[in-house]
């Protein structure tokens, strides 16, 4: 399989980590990115991207939908308890950014782990 397509890492980390959710702490979607940064991203910067953009997305998606589906009755409320204006979009990124940022550190943590133990050849 082609891992350097730059889709496939963060798909692979929204399926993973909205499935894990459904049953799971928040924080699995970090254990997940770590572990896809870990095994197969090709570089720290598509580890970090790929993790933000799956953990992003697999909050996102669901916030946005859950909104929709009440009107963003619970949504407004909580956005006016944040110093957000009652915004249910901002809510929703606040909430993608949050988890991206948890989720594209994760995975960047995965691929240096993976560099720090990578064997170093030295040239004499």
């Amino acid at each position: 399989m082609n891992w350097r397509n730059p889709w496939l890492l963060p798909i692979l980390i929204l399926v993973l980590a909205s499935a894990l959710q459904l049953d799971l702490p928040w924080w699995s979607l970090a254990v997940v990115a770590f572990v896809v940064g870990l095994a197969v991203a090709p570089s720290g910067k598509a580890a970090f991207w790929a993790g933000f953009a799956g953990s992003a997305l697999s909050w996102i998606l669901p916030a946005a939908w859950l909104a929709y589906q009440n009107n963003g009755l619970l949504a407004h409320r909580v956005a006016q308890l944040l110093p957000l204006g009652g915004s249910v979009p901002a809510l929703v990124a606040v909430a993608g950014l949050i988890a991206g940022l948890a989720g594209g550190l994760a995975a960047l943590s995965g691929a240096w782990l993976r560099e720090a133990f990578r064997p170093r050849y030295s040239v004499r």
